[in-house]
């Protein structure tokens, strides 16, 4: 019996289990890294060093391997694929209809 899946790859969406997100260790879907801030629940574009933790040593490449003792591995669903229709919470237009509701 397979291992439980706990996250999925930054780049492909494959499911990943906890055995997969080791320092040197890849996604056998596309071959990127998996312990790797892109992959991090951490993860935060636009906040300093793009980190949700303020202690976290600062890491330049986000989609490489690193050392970073607060890794923690993103438990979502991976993004919708090609030719897949988006769910609401990531189609740009339910959202914006979404926004306007809120002022009428």
């Amino acid at each position: 019996m397979g291992e439980e899946i706990r996250g999925h790859c930054w780049n492909c969406g494959r499911g990943l289990t906890k055995l997969d997100y080791g320092r040197e260790l890849r996604c056998p879907g596309c071959d990127k890294p998996t312990h790797c801030c892109r992959n991090c629940r951490h993860y935060a574009p636009g906040r300093p060093n793009e980190c949700r933790e303020p202690m976290v040593d600062r890491v330049i490449a986000k989609d490489r391997a690193n050392f970073c003792d607060w890794f923690q591995p993103l438990l979502r669903s991976p993004s919708p694929q090609a030719g897949e229709t988006p769910s609401a919470t990531t189609d740009p237009d339910a959202l914006k209809r979404a926004a306007e509701d809120l002022f009428k």
